[in-house]
């Protein structure tokens, strides 16, 4: 069978990505147009034969600043069927990556569990970075078998609060793209009371429109009394869903919505099919230290690892971030930059 170098379409990248076993949101072509709204190019690249794509990534483009090109980023991919086809895949990457301006690659494989080993970075010409765009530690929740195996394997704690949750006259439902500006305003009190950024709004809209419709996303929403209380957006894609951004109002917080509104999630993924669910970032420490701290510390990533630690998942670390360089004097003067920012 012929290789050929092509740049699918949207259509049938996201056909590509949805059969493989380490698909990820961030790899659907949906995540490149929310990112190409903000400051972000796109582009994909993949081998195909007769049979369809056996190969590929999607790479998103930062432009450096002084007009120094621009930084190459694939976060959670590539894929290949067969390892046979990495060395083509990675030449086709790099001419995309330096047809884009790329004084370097950085790339961000995930998190490999089941006994699945890493590539070796450095054979494919990779360097360890000193910074990462996706949080490289998080919890990571078993979410199959029956809900009573999951909530025993939850700390007492978290068990109680979701049970009360449930009571008191705290409605969830899926939120509507309406609803999205009600999300919008927890997050701007969340984000000031956990001491962490958020995105404007109109970048949870455009989430929302890209994708709830077509059944990879979902907003949940937790009111009581017409009050908002809680809310989160949840993805998933094959056997994993993620829990990317969450929120949750300064008002009735005795009725423990954001644990009701989490475990609401966590039985959507299990509707669409997924087996683990990633809590999506906690400070990256290990297990000990973070237990050590947890109850010292609320800022940043901080202040939300209290909540994360009692779902009965496991901290884990994905493989990091990995840069291969095009340019060193450009990608030295990044490395600079990074320390003088400390």
């Amino acid at each position: 069978m012929t290789l050929q170098t092509i740049t699918p379409d949207s259509a049938q990248w996201d056909v590509f990505v949805a059969r493989q076993p380490r698909a990820h949101v961030l790899q659907q072509s949906a995540w490149g147009v929310l990112k190409s709204a903000y400051g972000w190019g796109v582009a994909r690249v993949a081998l195909a034969d007769e049979t369809g794509i056996r190969a590929g990534a999607q790479l998103l483009f930062k432009r450096l600043p002084l007009g120094l090109g621009t930084m190459a980023y694939i976060g959670m991919g590539p894929y290949g069927d067969g390892p046979s086809l990495w060395p083509e895949l990675w030449a086709a990457v790099d001419d995309c990556a330096r047809r884009q301006g790329a004084a370097f690659l950085k790339w961000e494989p995930g998190i490999y569990r089941d006994g699945e080993a890493p590539p070796d970075f450095a054979w494919w010409g990779f360097r360890e970075s000193p910074q990462t765009v996706q949080p490289p530690r998080t919890v990571l929740i078993d979410i199959g078998g029956e809900e009573d195996s999951i909530l025993a394997r939850m700390n007492q704690g978290t068990r109680r609060k979701i049970r009360q949750s449930l009571k008191n006259g705290v409605e969830y439902q899926e939120g509507t793209q309406a609803d999205v500006a009600t999300f919008t305003a927890m997050m701007q009190t969340t984000g000031v009371r956990n001491e962490f950024g958020v995105h404007e709004p109109a970048y949870y809209e455009k989430a929302y429109e890209l994708f709830v419709p077509s059944g990879d996303g979902a907003l949940i929403l937790a009111t009581h009394e017409s009050d908002p209380l809680a809310g989160i957006m949840v993805f998933a894609k094959g056997e994993m869903g993620w829990y990317m951004y969450g929120a949750s109002s300064n008002v009735k917080r005795n009725l423990m919505a954001a644990y009701g509104v989490q475990w609401r999630a966590i039985q959507w993924a299990r509707a669409r099919g997924c087996t683990a669910y990633d809590m999506w970032g906690v400070p990256d420490e290990d297990a000990d230290t973070l237990e050590a701290g947890f109850q010292e510390r609320s800022d940043g990533l901080w202040g939300v690892y209290g909540f994360k630690r009692g779902w009965g998942g496991e901290v884990v670390r994905s493989a990091g971030a990995w840069d291969k360089v095009y340019n060193p004097l450009v990608y030295n003067a990044y490395k600079l930059v990074l320390r003088v920012r400390g």
